[in-house]
């Protein structure tokens, strides 16, 4: 093992190998021609992207002719070169594909220089971890060409490790832009299975055998499924405004938990949010204790979110924001099937319906108890259609979980990469 020897310089502790320079020091800060708001159109022949499209589509086009004569003399970047945002979320960088597009001036930059000293993908990496800062510490809104200037880099001189480094680093983004866009695959595909099975179009293994399908107010279904409304089969409960629970009573810790609309997380309550109330406010109304199996349905804020309790940490109640729904009868319809009805797109449009278009903050019980629920008559169906869905959800959480871990790493190897504190070589 070779050991590695260390210096001071302007951004820290870096191998004795290593050089610190402001980015003055490796090249030039450049920037594309202005082009004027009367000289681009929503279509055209070549993409012109301001700072709101940076990385994005492009809204707005120029003129082949005036691509070519702004191009050839103007500054322009190269293929493989950096582009930074200078203003807006300031310090984005998007790698420039040489195809044919054109930047807006003073918002889009890029440091010009022949790579004679750093390679591009080193470039890259480095400036995901640069805290953009004023000369004198403060925080910035954008990027003015003295900023970029003056701000410091590192590197080691052997083209060969940064190299190394730069694809160690670009290893492990691939490795979360498959991870990213399997899980939205695998999100799009539980979508698709609740639409078709939620409505009996699509039916479990085992059921619907020899089925035809009737109508009803809301379409056709098989014939051994129903329609009801929520109020014939269900039971709502809220806390009642004359309880006057107050936030000033939310406690940071205690025996009994709360519930509020903002602890609803993916179909889930997340119990790290929740605040605690005393026992006499738990005892009060055993009508929203909460059990294992309910649902529950934000009603005041952002209305007709859902949580499905599978668990309980402790004895529970909820805030005036909530309401618990419970089946009547769980022969008829189950608590963990209704959770997926309340997950649906037609309870969505449900209550985009009731809102109208309007700012609606408020979800009113009896609008509520007209929601129409479609379920089949046998509850093992319910329950076949419920965990398959589950298991669906189980997959894009461990996808998601995975995620987090690959990005929690590659902020670890940034650091330790980019300043020399591991060596590849």
């Amino acid at each position: 093992m070779i050991e590695t020897k260390f210096k001071n310089s302007e951004v820290g502790l870096i191998p004795e190998d290593w050089k610190a320079v402001p980015l003055s020091a490796i090249g030039e800060v450049k920037m594309c021609k202005r082009i004027l708001k009367e000289q681009t159109d929503i279509t055209g022949d070549v993409p012109f992207y301001k700072i709101g499209t940076f990385g994005k589509e492009a809204d707005a086009y120029i003129p082949r002719e005036l691509y070519e004569q702004f191009k050839g003399m103007y500054p322009y970047p190269k293929k493989g070169a950096i582009l930074i945002s200078a203003a807006g979320t300031i310090g984005r960088t998007v790698v420039f594909d040489g195809e044919d597009a054109y930047f807006q001036d003073s918002n889009i930059v890029w440091i010009d220089h022949k790579e004679k000293d750093v390679v591009n993908p080193y470039l890259e990496h480095y400036f995901k971890i640069i805290s953009w800062k004023s000369e004198n510490g403060g925080t910035i809104s954008r990027l003015y060409n003295d900023n970029l200037k003056s701000t410091f880099l590192c590197y080691p001189e052997d083209k060969i490790e940064q190299s190394r480094i730069a694809t160690a680093l670009s290893n492990i983004d691939d490795l979360i832009a498959t991870t990213k866009k399997l899980t939205e695959k695998k999100r799009n595909i539980k979508e698709g299975a609740m639409q078709d099975l939620l409505s009996g179009k699509r039916r479990i293994k085992g059921y619907g055998i020899h089925k035809s399908n009737k109508k009803t107010p809301i379409g056709v279904i098989p014939e051994d499924w129903n329609v009801s409304p929520l109020e014939k089969l269900c039971s709502l409960k809220a806390r009642i405004g004359w309880q006057g629970l107050t936030t000033g009573e939310y406690l940071d810790q205690g025996d009994y938990i709360l519930i509020t609309g903002t602890d609803f997380k993916d179909g889930y309550i997340n119990w790290e949010t929740c605040s605690y109330v005393s026992k006499w406010r738990y005892d009060q109304d055993p009508y929203i204790q909460i059990k294992v199996g309910d649902v529950l349905i934000s009603k005041d804020g952002t209305i007709g979110k859902v949580a499905y309790l599978n668990s309980i940490p402790m004895e529970g109640t909820l805030n005036s924001g909530v309401f618990v729904v419970r089946p009547k009868n769980e022969k008829v319809l189950t608590n963990h099937y209704l959770s997926w009805l309340f997950k649906s797109v037609w309870f969505n449009t449900f209550i985009d319906q009731l809102s109208g278009g309007s700012t609606i903050n408020h979800l009113f019980q009896k609008d509520f108890e007209k929601f129409l629920l479609v379920y089949p008559s046998d509850i093992n169906e319910q329950s076949a259609i419920s965990n398959a869905l589950s298991d669906m959800d189980s997959e894009i959480s461990s996808l998601e979980a995975r995620l987090t871990k690959y990005q929690s790493l590659k902020q670890g190897m940034m650091q330790q990469l980019l300043t020399g504190k591991i060596r590849l070589i």
